[in-house]
């Protein structure tokens, strides 16, 4: 276990300088571009792939990184570059961390690389939780998967919105409900194959920000899928279904490892992490904007009103970055979050980035509000922070519950 550490070591500094060029060089040009046209910006996701960002390998790099801050330094330097685009990079991503914290070593190895393919034809993953009426509500989702036993296949129907990649992903990961009596507890995840009949994309969404980022509904009709797709095998569903009847049945409590919950506990430092890249990259506009923006026969920066508003910023931004990386360590050494320390990562963070990102605009005025600026669209693009992989408000939720022991509502 390493120890926590704000130093990052050289071979982290030589990933975060290489991540920072490719952000800067090959992704900032592109964002105007594609977050006009709203369409997944394959050409620059190929570009990635062809250096090794879009990769497997690189990404179990940095997710295997002893100190944690592997996965959090990606996100802040893609994210830098630009939201949706960053988004359509490491999207697929979300969903190999649903087959890591389920799946069995096989699956892992059978599933992940098909969803990044190569350099030469490269694909993306989609990772299917939530649903029309059952957002944030998990325990009210109404997708069903039944096994077929004498085919040894699962049957699913349902409909999942807002999914990253949806449709147009080569490998799905659908949370389903198997045993609707157990509520949140009765859940598994489960491998879409390519192509499988019976899968189709519904309403592509044409979203507020990160709009290069593609997110649609994905249509599950009476698609078959075999018996091996079940994530972590139906030997341990059953296990764990039995588990949960029987402290159903004495009335006691349990927590009870749940297939989205696990992906989402996973993920959530690395969504912080996200938040504190853009934050930094509307900060850094705006302080260059006010050291060189005259009026009235200076630099506005030399009027308290703005160099305290861009401290403010600066302070933001550096606390959220702590509170993430704390978080990212933790889950690193096997610590347990006794105090939501994740979703306090979370929180904050994209809290911090809405803020950030509306005092950049303020900074900039009336050039702000425009589009020869990037500020409007990293505003637009904070917005998200706020809403997916849990609202700010279900972080505040998972943090009460978890300091005080009672079953807040």
């Amino acid at each position: 276990m390493a120890e926590f550490t704000l130093d990052l070591n050289d071979d982290q500094k030589q990933v975060r300088d290489w991540l920072n060029g490719f952000a800067r060089d090959v992704m900032r040009p592109a964002a105007a571009e594609w977050d006009e046209r709203e369409e997944t910006p394959w050409p620059v996701i190929q570009e990635a792939a062809k250096i090794g960002i879009y990769s497997l390998d690189f990404y179990a790099q940095q997710f295997f990184d002893p100190t944690g801050l592997g996965i959090p330094m990606t996100m802040e330097e893609l994210f830098w570059g630009d939201a949706g685009i960053a988004l359509s990079i490491v999207g697929t991503g979300l969903a190999a961390v649903g087959v890591i914290a389920n799946g069995t070593e096989e699956q892992i190895g059978t599933w992940i690389p098909q969803m990044y393919g190569d350099a030469n034809d490269v694909k993306v993953a989609a990772f299917c939780s939530s649903e029309p009426d059952a957002g944030s509500d998990v325990a009210s989702m109404r997708t069903r998967a039944v096994y077929d036993e004498a085919k040894d296949e699962w049957v699913l129907n349902g409909t999942k919105t807002w999914a990253t990649n949806g449709g147009i992903a080569n490998v799905h990961v659908v949370v389903a409900l198997v045993d609707p009596e157990l509520g949140s507890k009765g859940h598994a995840s489960f491998i879409v194959p390519p192509n499988t009949p019976g899968l189709s994309q519904g309403q592509k969404f044409k979203k507020h920000g990160i709009r290069a980022s593609h997110t649609a509904e994905v249509v599950l009709e009476d698609l078959r899928i075999p018996g091996s797709c079940l994530l972590g095998g139906k030997d341990k569903l059953d296990e764990r279904l039995a588990r949960a009847r029987e402290r159903a049945k004495a009335g006691a409590g349990e927590r009870v490892k749940n297939a989205a919950m696990a992906t989402f506990e996973a993920s959530r430092p690395a969504v912080g992490a996200m938040a504190v890249g853009t934050a930094r990259a509307a900060y850094e506009v705006a302080l260059d904007y006010a050291k060189t923006r005259e009026q009235f026969g200076r630099p506005i920066i030399d009027n308290q009103g703005i160099a305290f508003q861009l401290a403010d910023m600066r302070t933001q931004i550096d606390a959220a970055r702590l509170l993430v990386w704390r978080a990212s360590w933790m889950a690193t050494a096997g610590k347990p979050f006794t105090s939501a320390e994740g979703s306090m990562s979370k929180l904050f963070a994209s809290e911090t980035a809405k803020k950030v990102t509306a005092q950049a605009i303020q900074i900039l005025g009336g050039n702000g509000f425009t589009r020869e600026y990037p500020v409007e669209r990293m505003h637009r693009d904070a917005a998200i922070y706020t809403i997916f992989e849990g609202t700010s408000e279900i972080q505040r939720l998972v943090i009460a519950r978890t300091l005080s022991g009672m079953p807040i509502r």
